[in-house]
Parts: C-alpha cells; structure tokens; sequence
C-alpha cells in the first residue's frame, strides 16, 4: 500500500506561481510513475501530468504544457508540480497519484491506470 500526502495549494493570482508537493509512503518501492490530476467544480477529473519515477521522463496535458513544469526528488520519496502563469481555469482541487505499472504515454491520462491517489490539495486563482 502507497499513501500520498499533497501539500502546497493556495490562493494566488492570475499570472502567479505555485509548487504543489505529494510525499509518498509506504510501499514506495512498487512506484513506476507518479502525477497529476485536477478537478474544477462542475467538471470532470483530467489529467494534467505525469512522471517516470526513474527515467524523469514527463508527459504533460495539452492546457498546462510550458507553463507547469512536474519534478521528483528519489531519495524524498516527493513529487512536485510547479505551476506558472497561472490562469482562473487552473483553479481546481490537485490529486497526486501513484502507479506500480503504467503503459507510457499511452495511459498515463487514464484515471483507472493510476493505483493509488491522495487526497487533493485546492488551488484557487483571482482574476
């Protein structure tokens, strides 16, 4: 079993910056990947980012490419998500998750592959 624990949301205003942190624990050896995922009130759950947990390599939603930029820390057991340019519709409860197999880059932005997730960190933005 992992557990995931988000921290680092906020409120900040349009154009600003923000690093989420998730520190991972427990089974932390199983981990192949770790991410992001978002959810807007009144909309559904996507995809925002991902990371190979040995390789580093990333892969990024559309909407947040070049502006979010996901990094791990190894031996912290951490993953990180430090966003910029931040816009009103970036505004959403944040979701770390955790995978013990995940088909790169095919299924990276598929909720089910993902096997374990936290519990959200909110991330609010002021026009």
């Amino acid at each position: 079993q992992v557990t995931l624990v988000e921290s680092g949301g906020g409120l900040v205003q349009a154009g600003g910056t923000l690093k989420l942190s998730c520190v991972a624990s427990g089974r932390t050896d199983a981990i192949t990947s770790m991410g992001w995922f978002r959810q807007a009130p009144g909309k559904e759950r996507e995809f925002v980012a991902a990371v190979r947990w040995s390789a580093g390599t990333t892969y990024y939603a559309d909407s947040v490419r070049g502006r979010f930029i996901i990094s791990r820390d190894n031996a912290k057991n951490t993953v990180y998500l430090q966003m910029s340019g931040l816009k009103p519709e970036d505004a959403a409860d944040y979701y770390c998750v955790a995978a013990a197999g995940l088909f790169w880059p095919a299924r990276v932005a598929t909720q089910t592959k993902w096997d374990y997730w936290g519990q959200g960190t909110q991330v609010a933005v002021s026009s």
